[in-house]
């Protein structure tokens, strides 16, 4: 489990096909702030994808880790798209004694949606975002104000338009110091997680749709109608 509060940004170092599987092994270097308290198997979140740290070294090069990419994780997350040189928002698993700022996140990525519009305003920045045409459903989960997981990022979502498919978000300056989300730009690819409460309270997408058939039938026996 994970807060959303990104604790460091660290690059790509190397990327190299795994002998046993069709997935690939990820390098990164430049770690050693989040290796302190490191062990084999622990989980690190890598742009919002829960991974798990197969080798590292806490001193050598300025620290490094290496974790291994699953072909589920490559198809659902935007980890497939990276190369060596691109930085990545890290975070550890949280600790029974940490601040909770953020919000629940488990670090399994729903889908991913692409950068629409990046706008500033005043000394912040507005982004949107549009899901693919397969993710729309995963808009019921979606509300403004609530927290949605973007790169990793526990952000608060400040528009929704169901029509286009779209939500966006606002960066403050502390926040584009410290995501990698600023750099990116429009027509680029967030990882995306949608608020775990909302998951449990909706359910499925079938869960949904039975909801809404029932309201409506109710409504229409009220009416007379059938």
């Amino acid at each position: 489990m994970f807060t959303g509060l990104i604790e460091h940004t660290t690059p790509i170092s190397s990327i190299t096909p795994s002998s046993s599987s069709s997935g690939f092994t990820f390098t990164f270097s430049d770690a050693a702030p989040i290796l302190g308290d490191c062990a084999i198997g622990d989980s690190i979140c890598i742009n919002g994808a829960c991974v798990t740290v197969t080798a590292f070294d806490a001193v050598e090069n300025g620290g490094w880790f290496k974790v291994g990419l699953a072909p589920e994780t490559l198809n659902r997350t935007n980890l497939g798209q990276l190369n060596v040189g691109d930085k990545v928002n890290c975070e550890r698993a949280m600790s029974a004694h940490t601040r909770f700022g953020g919000h629940m996140v488990q670090g399994h990525v729903d889908t991913t949606a692409n950068i629409v519009s990046k706008v500033p305003d005043g000394n912040s920045i507005r982004f949107t975002f549009e899901l693919p045409s397969g993710s729309t459903h995963y808009l019921a989960y979606i509300v403004e104000k609530g927290f949605i997981t973007l790169d990793g990022a526990s952000l608060t979502i400040t528009l929704v338009d169901e029509e286009k498919a779209q939500f966006g978000v606002m960066l403050i300056p502390h926040t584009q110091e410290i995501l990698t989300l600023t750099k990116k730009a429009v027509g680029e690819s967030v990882n995306v997680e949608v608020d775990l409460v909302g998951k449990y309270v909706l359910g499925s997408e079938k869960r949904i749709e039975g909801i809404v058939d029932r309201i409506v039938e109710k409504k229409l026996k009220d009416k007379g109608l059938i």
